[in-house]
């Protein structure tokens, strides 16, 4: 575990240019193995340590789901 509270596990890129990037965020969190993804299409996702997930079609809509589970557009 680095200062920033997580370590990087993976991250990569394949011949589309899609990247991803997986990050540990020990077992204290409620989601661990916290990732995010963006496409070249420039929709992008995230996966994140306190269990909430965030996805961006790229064309302006979002979709935030928290911990709990109740999700959200904008």
């Amino acid at each position: 575990m680095s200062d920033r509270g997580y370590s990087y596990k993976s991250s990569g890129e394949n011949s589309q240019g899609n990247h991803y990037c997986a990050r540990d965020y020990g077992s204290s969190a409620p989601n661990q193995n916290a990732y995010h993804y963006s496409n070249s299409n420039g929709s992008y996702y995230y996966s994140n340590a306190d269990g909430s997930t965030y996805y961006n079609d790229g064309q302006g809509n979002a979709t935030y789901t928290p911990s709990s589970g109740d999700g959200s557009s904008k």
